[in-house]
């Protein structure tokens, strides 16, 4: 079983914004599978489970993220080599998507939560929004929605590219052959 997370904050406000695209991965994905919703106020997740996959978004807001996920990693006794978290990142140019296993957090506050609670080695899905002119402004950057045309990129490029490369790692294909294949610069 693959625990797939996206990272996101919750409400209505923050549902366009650049700092959600792993929520809109995850919508994307439990729209395309048949899936029950799980409810246990202990995961602090929305929960879609599918045969295979548990797809969750945590309900913890960004900062917190790691709660939400070694809560559902103990439960289902989850090794860390089937985590996948998708998560924006500012380093890479808008619509850039790359593939590791490991490293640092950037300075991203759901990675560094959940790097705390399960350590780093997991598969990241870093799907980039680009990065304002100044550095003062990345919190409301990251909070701002994405324009109307890098949404229709999202939605007909980025977001299935991203999940094609995601049911290709899950079939067995190694982090190398993904980062050859699936790579978008």
């Amino acid at each position: 079983m693959s625990l797939i997370v996206g990272l996101g904050n919750i409400g209505e406000k923050y549902l366009l914004t650049r700092h959600n695209i792993g929520f809109m991965v995850i919508d994307e994905m439990a729209k395309n599978l048949k899936t029950s919703i799980i409810n246990k106020a202990n995961f602090k997740a929305d929960i879609f489970k599918s045969a295979y996959d548990l797809l969750v978004k945590p309900k913890t807001y960004m900062n917190l993220s790691g709660d939400a996920v070694i809560a559902i990693k103990n439960y289902y006794k989850i090794d860390n080599e089937d985590i996948i978290v998708i998560h924006d990142d500012l380093d890479l140019p808008f619509g850039a998507v790359k593939f590791k296993i490991g490293g640092g957090h950037g300075g991203h506050n759901g990675l560094k939560s959940i790097d705390s609670h399960i350590g780093r080695e997991y598969i990241r899905v870093r799907i980039g929004i680009g990065k304002p002119e100044n550095k003062e402004d990345v919190v409301n950057y990251v909070l701002h929605n994405f324009s109307k045309e890098e949404l229709n990129r999202l939605k007909d490029i980025i977001i299935p590219h991203t999940i094609k490369a995601i049911e290709a790692l899950k079939s067995g294909e190694s982090i190398n052959e993904i980062k050859s294949k699936y790579t978008l610069k």
